[in-house]
């Protein structure tokens, strides 16, 4: 399993407008291109999930993810703030870059929390995130992405 089977280019926004974390999670929900109730419902359980803790991992990094029964299968879609924002992460530093996970309640691959290794392991590459700062097309954050081997 390879990471970057996951991303899909239309589903990677370089230039997120949100001021906030809310408006943040809404962008990134919105890159799914879900129908507006499953949308809404996805926003309130990932809002859920980050009042259980924030998923801003530290070193610009945030993995806001959950299960969700408005999904039939994995999904996941990168944005980038390069000025950053509050997320209220673990190393109190403003995030700049988003990895957003949602998967079904029930999948018979069971991909979920790999993929979330997956992400993990990559944002600890020394250079990782100096390099998603640099990128300037969302075929670039594939390049990376298979060039990490991941």
């Amino acid at each position: 399993m390879e990471l970057r089977e996951f991303f899909a280019e239309d589903a990677i926004k370089l230039d997120l407008d949100g001021t906030s974390k809310d408006d943040v999670m809404k962008e990134l929900i919105g890159l799914l291109k879900l129908d507006d109730k499953s949308e809404a419902m996805l926003f309130k359980m990932l809002k859920r999930r980050e009042n259980l803790g924030s998923t801003g991992i530290g070193r610009g990094i945030a993995i806001p993810h959950c299960r969700s029964l408005v999904v039939t299968k994995l999904r996941v879609a990168f944005g980038r703030k390069k000025a950053g924002l509050d997320f209220r992460a673990i190393d109190d530093k403003p995030v700049q870059f988003f990895f957003l996970i949602v998967a079904p309640p029930l999948e018979v691959s069971n991909q979920y929390l790999p993929v979330l290794g997956k992400i993990a392991q990559f944002s600890k590459e020394p250079d990782v995130p100096e390099r998603l700062l640099t990128i300037t097309e969302p075929v670039q954050f594939m390049d990376l992405l298979k060039e990490k081997g991941v």
